[in-house]
């Protein structure tokens, strides 16, 4: 910065010294026009109509290479999710708002009527210690909780996981199972059908009763249905237009 300081004053002495001779040589007057060229004006005063774009915006859908993430068409994603690579939402599932899956290394599955809720974080690896597949695969009917970590895990149909858990690369829950809140779920460990656990790491606590195993779904799909309202405020299917309207009306427009 200060060698370029010294230069344009260099050259705005140069160029008045030019013009103070009053020299008519073309030549001359041209160098004089150049020097005054390189003088950076003092301040520049933006536009008042200026669009201010900003480019900061988060992106929900990120394509890797050949993968494009899938989102079923009556499948809930809020605004500030991101889906990256590898990805299937599929029909009727629900990703709530701050979740990332991130599909960069193996497939991440979100089964019909399941819900990811609020900042869970789902990964995948590329290989699972246990020879069981590496992908991230949620089944139907299954509900995670808000900050939730899951990478490399497999969770069978009707599935409760507690809110902040952890599972680890290889791990299964099998199906008609809650993990109850906190708990971490070590690489390769099962959790067999029909059983509740809980703790760090992640332990047997009781069988479930007949009718825990039934509310199981129905939590699903109560989801669902909550998410029925938050999709309808999103297009294309929203209430956006009566903004739209009145904003026309404010400006004399018909509608």
């Amino acid at each position: 910065m200060a060698s370029l300081a010294r230069f344009s004053r260099r050259a705005l002495r140069s160029a008045h010294t030019i013009a103070n001779r009053h020299v008519e040589s073309p030549q001359l007057l041209h160098t004089a026009e150049r020097a005054f060229a390189t003088q950076a004006p003092n301040s520049i005063t933006a536009s008042p109509d200026r669009v201010k774009w900003d480019y900061r915006g988060q992106r929900k859908i990120i394509p890797l290479g050949q993968w494009l993430p899938k989102v079923a068409v009556d499948a809930y994603v809020a605004p500030n999710v991101v889906l990256a690579g590898q990805v299937t939402v599929w029909d009727a599932a629900s990703v709530w708002p701050g979740a990332v899956l991130r599909g960069d290394l193996n497939k991440i599955t979100v089964g019909f009527c399941s819900n990811i809720q609020e900042r869970c974080v789902l990964h995948a690896a590329w290989s699972s210690p246990t020879g069981l597949p590496a992908e991230t695969s949620i089944e139907r009917y299954v509900t995670v909780g808000a900050y939730s970590l899951l990478r490399s895990c497999t969770i069978e149909p009707e599935c409760i996981i507690g809110q902040r858990s952890i599972l680890m690369e290889g791990s299964l829950v099998e199906t008609q199972s809650i993990l109850e809140a906190g708990s971490v779920l070590p690489p390769g460990r099962r959790i067999p059908s029909g059983e509740l656990w809980a703790g760090n790491p992640a332990r047997f606590v009781r069988s479930l009763t007949h009718e825990e195993i039934v509310e199981i779904p129905k939590l699903a799909i109560a989801i669902n249905d909550l998410s029925r309202d938050h999709y309808s405020e999103f297009l294309p299917y929203s209430t956006v237009y009566l903004e739209v309207e009145k904003f026309k009306k404010s400006l004399g427009i018909s509608v």
